[in-house]
């Protein structure tokens, strides 16, 4: 399966307790829409040394984002406005 890096800011949904995230490009979004089931895509998830299963989440938009859960963020030391890589591969439904 291919492998993806994507390098974006950090960014948080303006809702109380919205979530801090990543988005991931258009382009990448459409390459792996077969891979959506109600437009979520399982995928790997690498920031940092922490690895974890997620899914892409629709934006709404035509493109995907990956929340980034306070353990990923805590362990890699991660805030609002910061760069950050996420590599990740899309997983098997199964």
């Amino acid at each position: 399966m291919d492998q993806f890096e994507v390098t974006g800011e950090v960014e948080l949904f303006p809702q109380t307790g919205g979530w801090h995230y990543v988005l991931i490009p258009a382009w990448i979004s459409d390459e792996l829409s077969h891979f959506a089931d109600r437009g979520l895509i399982p995928i790997r998830a690498k920031v940092g040394s922490t690895r974890w299963d997620t899914s892409l989440l629709p934006k709404g938009d035509g493109r995907h984002f990956v929340a980034l859960n306070a353990k990923v963020r805590k362990a890699n030391d991660i805030d609002i406005e910061d760069q950050v890589t996420v590599q990740f591969e899309v997983r098997s439904h199964r």
